[in-house]
């Protein structure tokens, strides 16, 4: 222990402003990547990993243990192989992230129009479980659902709870699939969504849980959509985000759901301290939208 902490201070001597950058800089990266893999299966084994390295750390630290440390030296490089293979979605979905940076610093939807959206959302989900239509209404956010909107028929339709109510009614072509909604447009119904895998819903014992539920989280497990489930059986009501589903909503709570994350995204989408550089960087967009 003597040892730890006289290397502590001669590592704390030495410090300047270049390795207070440095740190900074690590940390930062380290707090982005837990960002991305924040509410997925990810986290708990990523959870895991770091105990079993504080642990391997302490005994190798503290006691002279040589076959430990040749076993530790051997297998490690194979571990760091097997990381990248265990977090590969997680690591897709950052790398798409990365690739779609422009959409950060895109100006958000104005807080009328996102209301006037939930509001038509809700009347249609309301509806739609009144009369028991199945439904699959997906709402696109900062990351894009292009190739979702290629499996089906693209409308292009202004967003009205008669056009939703016709777009699942019962045994019509569209009926199957999900519809996609950006902002107040409807922009494809008849979608073919990702079924999730992660099990969720072979554990639950309610029966009315089938493929539009399975749909509805396997979207929200790759991209950052919401989905609003109608169950054809039930008639409930079911929200999913990140890879998590809230049901038997009624009509208040599901637009005090659709409120809260639709208004978390648009009130702050960094930290504080960042926000100079943001408006540093929003400038150009700003100046060539008011010279077009």
């Amino acid at each position: 222990m003597g040892n730890i902490i006289s290397e502590i201070t001669f590592l704390l001597q030495r410090m300047n402003w270049l390795s207070i950058i440095d740190l900074f800089l690590v940390t930062l990266i380290v707090f982005f990547l837990l960002r991305l893999v924040r509410g997925t299966q990810a986290v708990v084994l990523l959870r895991g990993i770091i105990l079993l390295v504080i642990l391997i750390a302490a005994l190798t630290s503290l006691l002279e243990l040589p076959a430990f440390s040749w076993l530790l030296s051997t297998t490690l490089p194979t571990i760091l192989i097997a990381l990248p293979v265990i977090f590969a979605p997680e690591i897709r979905r950052a790398l798409e992230k990365l690739g779609r940076a422009g959409n950060l610093f895109s100006p958000d939807s104005e807080p009328d129009e996102i209301e006037k959206m939930i509001d038509i959302i809700c009347t249609s989900a309301k509806r739609l479980s009144d009369r028991r239509y199945g439904a699959l209404i997906v709402l696109e956010r900062s990351d894009f659902l292009d190739e979702y909107v290629e499996t089906g028929v693209e409308l292009d339709a202004v967003l009205t709870p008669e056009m939703v109510l016709q777009i699942f009614f019962i045994n019509t072509p569209l009926h199957d699939g999900a519809a996609i909604l950006h902002g107040n447009r409807i922009r494809a119904a008849g979608c073919v969504m990702p079924l999730s895998s992660s099990g969720t819903l072979s554990r639950s014992p309610d029966r009315e849980m089938g493929l539009r539920h399975r749909a509805a989280l396997g979207i929200s497990e790759v991209s950052d959509a919401i989905s609003v489930v109608v169950s054809e059986e039930s008639g409930s009501i079911s929200v999913t985000h990140n890879g998590r589903m809230i049901r038997r909503l009624d009509q208040p709570r599901l637009r005090n759901i659709l409120r809260a994350f639709f208004q978390t995204r648009a009130i702050r989408r960094w930290p504080v301290w960042l926000d100079p550089l943001i408006r540093f960087l929003q400038a150009p967009l700003r100046r060539k939208t008011k010279d077009s």
